[in-house]
């Protein structure tokens, strides 16, 4: 169980996003959307304790803050949208950084280690870029590499930050579905900000709007994903349709 109570964090002293109180069970997902500037990088951010927040983040009925570094990588898997990759590294190279929290003092990686991040590359599509340069590749294929490290660390929450952007639909789809069978068969609770709408609904099932760094809505799709809401807090003109499955699908309108 992950808990955030009145949660608020931002940089120098100015808050950039306020009052966000949500609970997420094991294998839960929740999405947070918002328009652009909304304080949804910064919220997760907070959770994974790399910023200063006020209110209380529980993981498992005791404060987030209280982890030693070890324990909270061991316990969050975080990729950010914009990483920094090291130019040298290969993408096997680079996979394998996330198996360090597992690792003792002066350890060295083994045969399980090795097999990890053979599998996770695998999962990915990436087993035949394994020993490319991380500088030789695509927006997209960095975006799953550093997804790749993540996966490595085996946490028991992953905090990812718009994870498929630079992918096309194919790859999209094919890393949330990963990103859902995880949770699924591991339990593995899920924390995203993700810009696509129609993504967001059909793999979260929970989602908080946030506007102005304040939350506007909570709950599942059908809730959150209202035509008038939307269009109200991105100032955009769309409509809302439903899919066959019945989850929503949220179109842009031409004026």
């Amino acid at each position: 169980m992950l808990e955030l109570d009145d949660v608020a964090a931002g940089y120098r002293g100015k808050p950039v996003v306020s009052g966000v109180s949500v609970s997420i069970p094991r294998g839960g997902w929740l999405a947070i959307i918002g328009p652009n500037g909304a304080g949804k990088s910064t919220l997760l951010k907070a959770i994974a304790g790399l910023v200063p927040y006020t209110g209380s983040v529980m993981w498992n009925e005791q404060p987030v803050q209280n982890l030693s570094a070890r324990e909270r990588a061991k316990a969050f898997g975080y990729a950010p949208q914009a990483p920094l990759l090291p130019d040298g590294l290969s993408v096997s190279s680079y996979a394998l950084l996330g198996r360090t929290p597992h690792l003792g003092t002066l350890a060295r990686e083994g045969p399980r280690d090795f097999a990890v991040v053979q599998q996770v590359l695998s999962r990915l599509d990436l087993a035949t870029m394994a020993e490319r340069k991380l500088r030789t590749l695509s927006g997209g294929e960095r975006q799953r590499a550093v997804l790749a490290r993540v996966l490595a660390q085996q946490t028991g929450i992953l905090l990812l930050d718009e994870p498929t952007t630079g992918l096309d639909i194919g790859h999209a789809q094919a890393l949330l579905d990963l990103v859902d069978r995880l949770r699924t068969e591991d339990g593995t609770t899920v924390v995203s900000t993700l810009h696509d709408l129609t993504l967001a609904g059909q793999y979260a099932d929970q989602l908080v709007l946030l506007d102005k760094g304040e939350v506007v809505a909570t709950g599942d799709a059908g809730r959150v994903l209202d035509a008038e809401v939307l269009a109200r807090h991105y100032d955009a003109r769309l409509n809302v349709l439903h899919g066959p499955d019945g989850t929503p699908v949220v179109v842009p309108k031409r004026r």
